[in-house]
Parts: C-alpha cells; structure tokens; sequence
C-alpha cells in the first residue's frame, strides 16, 4: 500500500520500452447491443473506465477473504526483512483494518484515543475514491470517538443521528474498506505498547448490538470470484463483477466519470440493480479483454517513470470524487491500490550524487543541515531497499530505517549525518546506521514525509548521498 510510484513502475516494466502515456477519451465510444465483436478502441475505453473498480474489487475481496467481515486486526509488529508479498512494504506505520459490510444496517466503530503524533483513517470502497476523514494532524485520535459508517442502500437507516455516535460517514459502497495507519514509536517501547494496544481496542459494533439489541443474523453474500490478477478479472468474469459493484456502489447522477462508466456496460447488459444473468449479457472475446487490459496497465506504468506525469497527478492521487480525474485514477489503481494523498504523505527516493546507481559493495553517507530536513510536520524516515525487489535490506540488526520512529540523533547543529555502510563507522550514532552486508546489489534509498508542509516542499529538494571508500574490504 505504501509504494513509490516511479520506482514501481521501472520494476513491473523490467525491460520493456513504452512510448507515450495514457491518453483520456472525451466519452465511451458506441456499442452495438450485446455483441461479441467491439473494436480495439472500444475495449481500451471499458477497460480504463473499469480499472478502479477491478483494482479495488481485487482488493477488498482479498481482504475479505484473509480477515472476514466487520472484523478488526491489527499489526502488533512492524515488517522485516522476511516480508516479500509487496515491495518496498512500510516500516514506519502499524495498520488496523476492517472490511465493512453495511448491506444490512449501520456498523459503528469505535476508536479509542491513541497516542501518536501520526495517526490517519483512510477510506475507500470499489469505486477506489479515498477519503481522510480522521486525522491526527486534525484533531483526530486526542479523544475516543465513535464513528458511523452506511449507504444509501443500508437498510433501516437514512442518516439519522444515534446517541452516543460522534460520527457519522456516508460511505459509497456497501463493502467499504476503512483503515488507521499509526506511528508506532518504535524508539519508546512503552509508547509503541500504547499504540498497539489501542490499535487492538479498536471494535467494530453493528448498530442493532450498540443500541443493546441481539446482533443480527444475515445471509453471507455471494462474491462474484476475484481474480489472481486483475486482467484475469477482465478476462475472465468481467461483467458479473461489475455488475456487483454497480448494484453495491453509489453513482452521482452529475459526474461525467460515473455517468460514462455506466454508460459503457449498459449496451452490454450490466447495469444498477439488475440480477446478473449469463444469458442476457454480450460475450466479450476473453483474450482480447486480457491483451487490452495488460496493455493498459503497461502505457500506466510507462506513464508514472514520466517525471512530468508524476508532476501533474501527484495532487489528485488518493483523492475524493471530484478531486482526481481517470488518467490518475487508473495510475494509481495499476501501480498500487490505497495510499494517503500528497498533503498526508509523501514518498520520494533518494540517490548518489552524479546519478550512479547506489551498490552495496561501497558505503555512503548522506548528510543533512538543519534546514535541509524533510519538512515534515509530522515525522519523517529513510528506509533503505534493495533497488531490484523493493525489499528491506536483510541485516542481523533488523535496522531499516532512520527517522524519529526507529530513532535518530541529530547533530550539535540539528542536522544529521546517515550512514549507509557495512560497518558502522567509530563515533556514529547506531540510530543513524543503516547496515548493509557487502555484496553486488543496488540500493534504493527512500524518504518518507508524513503530513508535509506544502509551502516547504515547494523548494525542498531530496538530498542525495555521497560514496565514501569502504569501511571495510571487499
């Protein structure tokens, strides 16, 4: 979830050379009625008008699938070098989760106060539009608070106020994922026991239990399969999941994206509110489906290596409806489902000077005045990769970055010098090592700014390291 787009990108890419980048078309080209022949063009624009909603399908059904519904969990640890399901996985944050599931009536969750400089509630459902609507830096997390979540389609309910509820969240899909992300404090123990804790107190009550009621009993609902991939959802069972999140997802009847979505599958047979019926839907060309769906997902990823791509979506990625537009959302959905907007977090890599790439078989030092600090008004890390994984660094220190979460000391000046050697060097702080054994593999240095100051990072730049002779032989 927490990714570097660009870096991403060059590792899904590998050698592949694509030109250009994802162009937006105005509208969804016409469709004969339930036909198996649609041209090329016509494919391509199903395709990107779908993307957010497979992506995010894939997703939350996963997530459905390992934690169950109406569920709390919560890391107790943060990852290791053992972790290798994502790259470039997140080692400042703990999560907490949940899947909700508000087909049949509210759910309320209840969060306790946590005691972190960064906590942050993130929000989305399959339409893949994400929503803050708790944030530390907001007030958010000072005091326990107890938050509603429902739909237009949640049965029973319209709105209205429920004592004893602080919030109440009108979400756009029935299967709506919600999650923290929390600074541990890993450098205090007895904070991080705190944040953890409070994590783990999270609790997830249907409406009827919070009014003293007997909790409800309903049918399990029917998911439609998800896939490995998501072009084997485009190839292999397209319509009837898109036909789930059309009848468990809120459409605006006055944006142009939603408008045009619907419009490309009603010729097709899929629209809100029907039953899904094999025999009334077009039969699409399942290897053409696929073959346009990887495309698409190649020309995104070309896309985001392109500094001046990365320039324009950086402020509509992760964003609200209204707030983001197709180009970026099919973007992130390919490179990386869920993700904080820019003015939570920002992730920037780091590199040596002169553009060489950074190789474990030499040392380096990275240093920092007090004014060239990430402005963060949060905190802010560097957590050190390998460049051709995106995985930690293995090292017996279990050390894999430095930042006020793991620890650092600054200098008599409050600047800091961060060393990335295999040894660590006579005088250096153990905060401010990040050990590496001596081998051939490439590094890939990363920032990470939590709450950055806009203004700031207008003119910051990301420092970059200088190669020192090594510490020790090679």
């Amino acid at each position: 979830m927490d990714i570097n787009f660009a870096r991403k990108a060059s590792q899904k890419l590998g050698r592949l050379c694509l030109v250009g980048f994802l162009a937006i078309a105005v509208g969804p080209p016409a469709i004969a009625q339930k036909t198996d022949s649609l041209s090329d063009q016509q494919v391509e624009d199903i395709v990107r008008r779908s993307y957010q909603y497979v992506a995010m399908y894939n997703v939350i059904q996963k997530e459905i699938v390992t934690k169950g519904l109406n569920k709390s969990f919560a890391n107790a640890e943060l990852l290791d070098h053992t972790m290798k399901g994502i790259a470039r996985p997140n080692n400042d944050t703990l999560y907490q989760m949940i899947t909700l599931d508000l087909r049949n009536e509210p759910v309320i969750v209840e969060y306790p106060a946590i005691d972190s400089k960064f906590v942050a509630l993130e929000t989305s459902g399959y339409a893949h539009y994400c929503d803050v609507p708790l944030l530390s830096a907001k007030g958010g997390f000072k005091k326990p608070i107890k938050v509603l979540f429902y739909t237009d389609r949640t049965k029973g309910y319209r709105g209205e106020k429920i004592k004893g509820v602080d919030r109440i969240i009108k979400a756009d899909g029935d299967f709506f994922y919600a999650f923290l992300r929390a600074m541990p404090h890993q450098s205090d123990r007895q904070r991080m026991e705190r944040v953890v804790k409070a994590l783990q107190d999270v609790k997830v009550v249907p409406l009827s239990q919070f009014n003293g009621k007997p909790a409800k009993v309903f049918d399990a609902p029917k998911f439609p399969a998800p896939g490995k991939t998501d072009a084997d959802v485009f190839a292999n069972n397209l319509l009837e999941v898109m036909q789930f999140v059309f009848n468990h997802t809120t459409f605006d009847p006055k944006n142009e994206m939603d408008q045009a979505v619907l419009a490309a599958y009603e010729p097709l047979g899929v629209a809100p509110g029907q039953t899904f019926d094999p025999s009334k839907i077009a039969k699409l060309d399942s290897a053409q489906f696929r073959k346009i769906a990887e495309e698409v997902a190649k020309k995104a990823l070309a896309a985001m290596s392109d500094k001046a791509v990365q320039k324009k979506i950086t402020p509509k990625m992760f964003m609200p409806k209204g707030e983001t537009d197709l180009e970026t959302l099919v973007i992130v959905s390919v490179a990386g489902p869920i993700g904080v907007p820019a003015y939570v977090a920002r992730y920037l890599p780091s590199s040596a000077k002169g553009g060489q790439p950074m190789n474990a078989k030499n040392d380096y030092v990275l240093k920092m005045s007090k004014d060239q600090l990430p402005p963060a008004k949060a905190f802010w890390s560097l957590t050190l990769y390998d460049l051709k994984n995106g995985f930690f660094v293995p090292n017996e220190q279990k050390k894999y970055s430095v930042g006020e979460n793991a620890g650092y000391k600054l200098n008599k000046d409050g600047g800091i010098e961060i060393y990335v050697s295999e040894k660590k060097p006579d005088g250096v702080p153990e905060e401010n090592w990040l050990p590496i054994n001596r081998s051939d593999v490439d590094l890939d240095p990363m920032f990470r700014i939590y709450e950055p100051d806009a203004k700031k990072m207008k003119t910051w730049k990301v420092p970059q390291f200088e190669m020192l002779k090594a510490l020790t032989a090679n």
